[in-house]
């Protein structure tokens, strides 16, 4: 590596943990000190652009407009070349019945087993979005397309790969997809190419954590579930990682993990999940939203059910409050602790209805942990909860606004004496 590139990569590495950093202390407390302590590696190796060519994918890829249904409409559009064989994506594209714009829009992106879901798309037209669902699996309307990219199963994610065949990776191909989506979505009269938001499910919320670090033209990027740190924590480790060599394991994280984009994000974010997931631990959920440097709010719920749902209130409410003005989600400050209660700051423009205390005295696989809760008190401008006096104890502060939102602070490990 020659000598110039060093020193960027080095100052882009420093750059990133200290605004992780001062996103602990401004941006509702959502990086903790022991997640911007954990981001720091990742932060300072944080790739430039990985494997994509930004500038090609921000061109208008060719398309084709297909049949009509209600609000939607399918679109093939040009994909990333596939062992040497140009690909098309299928996708649902969802206007608003009336107006003509321009509107703001959204990229919607599925997770495993999931499709170019037309409810999806749907569901934001009839708010008052354009909506592109894309297909990240090489399929259209009626199954494989014989111009599609690659399929998306574990064997495929996982694959070891060389230098040669890196950009037949399904990651490197559903990127691609989403970042020309948004170069399509902007170039149509009906869109404000200037209120772009992205959100995504599972899968789809790892991916939306890695194009969030690399399209710096959104507004606003939800993931729900998905997170990186993979190799760490996930339920992939038993069946994936512990059995790759450890080149190979290096190679596929630094490629492919959002842990080495994260540091890049400039648009604000939500983080949705939940105590219990199956697939994305709050560990790790921790150490990817503590490596963000723009604005994080947090939204954590006991037992959240796992899959292709958009029918979060909260997903719908940031994103408006976004590209909208519409009013936001509650802010929570870090939650503090002193004299065994648990406090935090708090700044709503709607009236918050509840405070709660969510905690667990478990330890051992996140997934298996039995949680509680506690209410706890509003006072102006702060939320406060008396804590249980076991230890060692995890928990978390959460909000609810009139509307019923959710809002939540980073966890915390208690141990005794604290």
């Amino acid at each position: 590596m020659e000598t110039g590139r060093v020193f960027r990569c080095l100052a882009h590495g420093l750059a990133a943990v200290l605004l992780a950093t001062m996103a602990a202390a401004c941006h509702g407390g959502a990086a903790t000190d022991s997640a911007v302590r954990a981001a720091q590696e990742p932060a300072a190796k944080a790739q430039a652009t990985g494997l994509w060519d930004l500038a090609a994918l921000r061109r208008v890829p060719q398309a084709t407009w297909g049949e009509k249904t209600g609000l939607v409409q399918q679109v093939y559009y040009e994909g990333e070349p596939f062992q040497g064989k140009p690909t098309r994506v299928f996708a649902c594209y969802g206007r608003p019945a009336e107006g003509e714009g321009p509107f703001p829009a959204v990229l919607l992106v599925h997770g495993g087993g999931g499709k170019a879901f037309p409810d999806w798309a749907e569901h934001w037209a009839k708010r008052g979005y354009v909506a592109l669902a894309m297909d990240l699996a090489g399929h259209g309307p009626a199954g494989r397309l014989e111009d599609g990219g690659p399929d998306q199963d574990d064997a495929v994610k996982f694959r070891d790969f060389t230098d040669a065949d890196a950009k037949d990776m399904w990651t490197y191909h559903a990127v691609a997809a989403v970042i020309r989506g948004h170069a399509l979505l902007a170039s149509r009269k009906e869109v404000d190419p200037k209120r772009v938001a992205l959100t995504g499910i599972s899968w789809g919320g790892y991916l939306t954590c890695i194009i969030a670090g690399l399209d710096d033209r959104l507004q606003a990027a939800v993931p729900v579930y998905g997170c990186g740190f993979l190799h760490e924590n996930s339920c992939w480790v038993p069946s994936w990682f512990a059995k790759m060599s450890e080149a190979a394991r290096e190679r596929w994280v630094e490629a492919f993990d959002p842990s080495r984009y994260l540091a890049r994000v400039r648009c604000p974010m939500l983080f949705m999940n939940g105590t219990n997931d199956f697939a994305y631990p709050l560990d790790s959920y921790q150490k990817s939203y503590g490596l963000v440097p723009a604005p994080v709010s947090l939204s954590v719920t006991i037992d959240l059910k796992h899959g292709h749902y958009w029918t979060f209130g909260e997903v719908d409410a940031f994103i408006d409050s976004r590209v909208r003005g519409a009013d936001p989600l509650p802010r929570l400050g870090p939650m503090e602790v002193a004299g065994g209660v648990a406090s935090a700051s708090l700044s709503s423009r709607v009236p918050v209805t509840k405070a709660e205390l969510d905690y667990t005295t478990d330890t051992g696989p996140w997934q298996k942990r039995a949680w509680k809760t506690v209410p706890g008190e509003v006072k102006g401008d702060t939320v406060a909860v008396r804590l249980p006096t076991e230890r060692p104890l995890t928990c978390y502060l959460r909000v609810t606004d009139e509307r019923g939102l959710c809002v939540s602070t980073p966890h915390r490990e208690l141990a005794d004496g604290q």
